[in-house]
C-alpha cells in the first residue's frame, strides 16, 4: 500500500472522499493501493468468496447473531480514532456496531488475504491496529506461501499459530467452527 503524504485526515474527511475511492485510513494517514495496481488476483477473490460463504453458512446453521461482510466494507475501528479500514472479511457479532456507513467499533474476527505488494501492511500495520482496537481474532491468509497465520488478539502475545492450505483451521471465536483449507482451495 502506498502512503499519501499530506496533512492529517480525519474519519469525517475519509467518508467525504469521492465514491469509489479505494483507500484506508490509519491514525490519520491515508493508504492507497499502488498506482496502477490491478484488481485482486483470482485466487484472492476465490478465497474471499469461499471463506465468507463458509463462515456465513456456519452462522446461519447455528442461528447466530454475527454478520459477515466481505470487502469493500468500511470499519472505523474506534470512534475516537481516525482509522477506517476495509478488511477482506469482517465478522461482527454486536449489531449495535453496524451503521449505514459500515461498522463503528472493532469486529470480532478479521481476515485479510495478502496480495503481492501489501504483505507488510497486513502483517505489521494492520496487526498492530487490530490488536490495539480490540479485534478478538485476526487471520492472515497468504496465498503466495499457502499459509494462514491465526492471531488470538485477546491476549498480549502477538505470536500466531501457523497453518498451511492443507490444514483444518479452528476459529477461535466459535467452539465448533473449523475451516478445511484443503477443501476450500481445491477448486481455486
Amino acid at each position: 500500500m502506498d502512503v499519501k503524504l499530506e496533512e492529517y485526515v480525519t474519519a469525517e474527511e475519509y467518508y467525504a472522499l469521492p465514491e469509489g475511492t479505494h483507500a484506508e485510513l490509519i491514525d490519520g494517514v491515508l493508504y492507497y493501493p499502488p498506482y496502477g495496481q490491478a484488481a485482486p488476483a483470482r485466487k484472492h477473490q476465490g478465497l474471499l468468496m469461499k471463506l465468507s460463504k463458509e463462515i456465513d453458512n456456519y452462522i446461519e446453521a447455528h442461528n447466530g447473531d454475527c454478520r459477515v461482510y466481505p470487502a469493500p466494507f468500511d470499519v472505523q475501528l474506534n470512534k475516537e480514532d481516525d482509522s477506517v479500514v476495509q478488511p477482506d472479511i469482517s465478522v461482527i457479532c454486536d449489531p449495535k456496531k453496524l451503521t449505514d456507513q459500515g461498522c463503528l467499533g472493532a469486529p470480532d474476527w478479521v481476515i485479510e488475504i495478502v496480495s503481492p505488494g501489501n504483505a507488510g501492511y497486513d502483517y505489521i500495520t494492520k496487526l498492530q491496529k487490530y490488536h490495539s482496537s480490540g479485534v478478538r481474532e485476526y487471520w492472515i491468509v497468504d496465498p503466495t506461501c499457502d499459509i494462514i497465520a491465526v492471531y488470538n488478539l485477546s491476549t498480549d502475545r502477538l505470536l500466531p499459530k501457523s497453518y498451511t492450505f492443507q490444514d483444518i483451521v479452528p476459529a477461535g471465536i466459535y467452539d465448533d467452527l473449523s475451516i478445511d483449507f484443503k477443501k476450500i482451495t481445491a477448486a481455486l
